[in-house]
């Protein structure tokens, strides 16, 4: 199991709170567990990971679609009544999500996004379970 990651928590509330109208933020492993998050209950980001685990490994598949491409995905933005969701890739089997409202500034939250995942990147990564390990 992935430990909350609590330190990480002041480097969240920086983001939400540098962009008006960020709603949640919050960091996953690839596998959809919930490692950090911000301005939301537990269960709601629980809910977020294991969809935003869906949502990456769509956005993997339809990026090997392109002829160049390492099949990795970077961002995605969806749009929706209401608001706006980000997944960024945050690290080595890493994400970072962010709910966000209608009035946001898109520009300014993928900025801040990519400016945490810069600063803190290596820290963001979740390296992968091996078979047979002990809880």
């Amino acid at each position: 199991m992935i430990q909350h990651r609590a330190n990480m928590d002041w480097m969240l509330k920086d983001l939400a709170e540098s962009v008006p109208q960020t709603r949640n933020v919050v960091v996953l492993s690839s596998d959809g567990l919930r490692m950090a998050q911000y301005g939301t209950d537990t269960d709601t980001a629980d809910r977020l990971a294991a969809a935003c685990a869906g949502l990456q490994s769509l956005a993997g598949a339809v990026s090997s679609e392109f002829p160049h491409s390492d099949g990795k995905m970077r961002m995605v933005v969806i749009e929706m009544d209401g608001g706006f969701f980000y997944l960024m890739a945050a690290g080595s089997g890493a994400y970072l999500a962010v709910l966000a409202d209608e009035g946001v500034d898109a520009g300014l939250i993928g900025m801040k996004m990519r400016d945490l995942v810069a600063r803190i990147g290596e820290h963001l990564s979740s390296p992968p379970r091996g078979e047979g390990s002990a809880a």
